[in-house]
């Protein structure tokens, strides 16, 4: 017996559809309650979203159903009139975009339940505790680029909207913060304000705000009151940039902040104190401000730093630097450290703060550290040290001692030293600075090759895993020059320097590295200076063996030669094209009169198959024109000539053989008709 297929489908079918039905049940539920939505006329709805921007409205339209949760009605010209009352009970919407219309007024009657608000770019006014009572779930309110002043804020309107939590007011005319702000509030924009004053109460209920932005105010230091921020424990950023603030604020909150913004104010110091106690502070910017020197400990306190941005202050590089130049060099990679840079004095000025040493910095000297006086000759503004000669292979006249507080000091011995001399040409002199106790020591020297180049050679006591290089040229300010830099191995010796320009002025410093590419914790910066030699456009002027120095002596990258060939160059180039110009002229010329000119070389026969009498003209057939040219050749054969016209058998044009017809005849010499077969035309 054969079962049917269908008899099994109709016995399993409610089996089968069982667990389907709460499922499709949902689905039909979903979809009925959309499609049963209304969508105004004036919009464009797409499942929750009703679209009805940029459409030149003056009201928010009727018949929005339930079903929606974003209301899109920015850049109309909705006012303060245009929001029925019906729009309060749509419960379904959430969001809803209003900026860039024309309100005066924060709006009453939005949608009961709304949570995201944007009224940026209005008109805004004034705000009143009755339009944000209705708002019980808003918690994102967008008040940018408003006309909201302190007075036009009603007082504790903002505590009324209680779920609220990220409250925007960036440009608009607060003169101080607003009072009674809702106390769940995690996030306050006040930058681009007015605001000059800050008391104590206006952030004393804000306990639980993570984030509060104040640049661009008029704040000083007597509108902030002492403890303003002290109660915000759970503040993680605050910025305070673009004010008139001469130092931070006092009282800081420091037990969660982890960025802080003093950029663009006033300080011109900072309190030992200040940063105490800000233990997770991980970004810290006081650059463009008046800040010449820093209290040595001030950021002793910073443990968990990650970034450190001090751009733009007029640091002042003499003794009170010094511990500064410590620091940096024992900080660990992880921390970041932008912006020291000298700006005083001129000597020092553009360079990093972290590559200078003591030789750099002008400090009162010890006398007790100095030599006696009775070592220095008379007549030596210091003492010179001259090196053996070198074993590089390049001259050794030209090497010159780094700052001798590298050498190797004892209360016993003294190095060789020699009264000072006016110096060879070409040899770098560089006076020796008391001297200082024993310790590890880095010598370099300079070999002037020409007037772009300078080798420069070192010699360590110590190991070092690589060497960085780095010059600049010095002159009255080097504000406009870039200090370039180059990285080494360890086990290289010296570097040559080109591309430098003559008689100049050059500060080299050599840095040793260790494995990690990081300062050695100690001092062991040696920077020395270096003059290039003229440009010389010959060799006559040299003395001395021929070697190196000679060898670049021409230098081709001279400013005057370089502008002569350049020059040169650029006259070969405009002749060429000239000459050629002018035979193109010239040969374009001569075919154009070859067109037209007749041939004096013909045979006197062919004067009558051209169909022309022999006197002092000559007619030239060209289409359907022809031109009389003048030839006054004087050995044409004299006689009686005369023409008949001559054409062709269909009185057509064109340069083809043609029989003659019987109106046509030819004369040629003596009035003797021509035995012409043909013709040309």
């Amino acid at each position: 017996m054969e079962l049917h297929p269908l008899r099994v489908w109709n016995k399993d079918w409610a089996s089968f559809l069982r667990p389907w039905i709460p499922i499709l049940l949902g689905l039909h539920m979903q979809f009925s309650q959309a499609s049963g939505s209304s969508c105004p006329e004036e919009c464009r709805c797409d499942r929750t979203f009703v679209y009805c921007n940029e459409r030149s409205l003056t009201s928010v339209p009727l018949g929005i159903g339930e079903g929606y949760k974003t209301l899109y009605l920015h850049n109309n010209q909705i006012n303060n009139a245009g929001f029925p009352s019906e729009l309060h009970n749509v419960a379904s919407v959430e969001t809803v975009y209003l900026y860039g219309n024309q309100l005066d007024e924060f709006p009453i009657n939005l949608p009961k339940n709304v949570r995201v608000l944007h009224l940026q770019e209005n008109n805004i006014q004034t705000i009143s505790r009755a339009a944000l009572a209705q708002l019980l779930w808003l918690e994102e309110l967008h008040l940018d680029d408003n006309s909201i002043s302190t007075v036009g804020v009603e007082e504790g309107a903002f505590r009324e909207a209680v779920s609220l939590k990220m409250l925007f007011l960036t440009k608009n005319h607060l003169s101080s913060v607003p009072i009674g702000l809702p106390e769940d509030l995690k996030e306050l924009r006040l930058d681009e304000n007015r605001i000059a004053v800050i008391t104590e109460e206006a952030l004393r209920n804000v306990t639980r705000l993570e984030r509060l932005l104040l640049d661009g105010n008029l704040l000083t230091d007597e509108g902030v009151a002492p403890g303003t921020f002290q109660d915000l424990v759970t503040l993680r950023e605050l910025s305070l940039a673009r004010n008139s603030l001469t130092y931070p604020p006092p009282l800081l909150p420091g037990d969660v902040l982890v960025k802080l913004n003093f950029q663009d104010n006033q300080m011109n110091e900072i309190p030992v104190t200040a940063f105490a106690g800000l233990r997770k502070l991980e970004r810290l910017d006081i650059s463009n401000n008046q800040l010449q020197s820093l209290t040595e400990g001030v950021f002793d306190g910073l443990v968990s730093l990650r970034q450190l941005t001090v751009r733009n202050n007029l640091w002042l590089c003499d003794c009170s630097i010094n511990w500064v130049i410590l620091w940096l060099k024992s900080l660990p990679v992880s921390l970041n450290v932008r912006g020291f840079m000298c700006q005083k004095p001129e000597t020092v000025r553009g360079m990093v703060i972290r590559e200078l040493n003591t030789e750099l910095i002008q400090c009162p000297r010890s006398t007790t550290a100095a030599l006696p006086p009775t070592h220095l000759p008379p007549t030596s503004k210091g003492l010179t040290t001259r090196f053996p000669p070198s074993s590089t292979g390049y001259p050794s006249d030209t090497e010159s001692l780094s700052p001798p507080s590298r050498l190797p000091f004892s209360p016993t011995h003294h190095p060789p030293l020699v009264p000072s001399s006016p110096p060879r040409d070409g040899e770098q002199r560089t006076n020796l600075p008391p001297l200082v106790p024993e310790r590890e020591t880095l010598q370099i020297k300079f070999t002037i090759l020409n007037g772009s180049a300078i080798h420069v050679s070192w010699v360590a006591s110590f190991p070092v895993t690589a060497y960085k290089v780095t010059w600049a040229k010095m002159g009255p300010s080097l504000s406009g020059d870039t200090v370039r830099e180059r990285m080494v191995g360890g086990e290289h010796r010296g570097i040559r320097l080109v591309n430098l320009k003559p008689k100049s002025t050059y500060r080299i410093c050599v840095i040793p590295l260790d494995a990690f590419n990081n300062y050695r914790p100690k001092d062991d910066t040696v920077c020395s200076e270096a003059v290039t030699k003229p440009v010389s456009y010959g060799l006559g002027n040299n003395t001395g063996p021929p070697g190196p120095e000679q060898a670049t002596q021409q230098d081709p990258s001279s400013p005057f030669l370089l502008a002569g060939l350049i020059g040169g160059a650029v006259i070969v180039v405009l002749v060429l094209l000239l000459s050629i110009f002018c035979w193109h002229m010239h040969k374009k010329g001569r075919s154009s009169s070859a067109k037209w000119k007749y041939n004096k070389g013909r045979r006197k026969d062919d004067y009558c198959e051209a169909g022309t009498k022999k006197d002092n003209s000559i007619l030239e057939m060209t289409e359907t024109s022809f031109q009389i040219a003048s030839l006054n050749n004087e050995q044409l054969l004299k006689g009686d000539y005369r023409i008949q016209p001559i054409y062709t058998p269909n009185g057509g044009i064109g340069f083809r053989d043609c029989p003659l017809g019987s109106n046509s005849t030819v004369y040629c010499k003596n009035n003797v008709q021509a035995d012409a077969d043909f013709c040309r035309t």
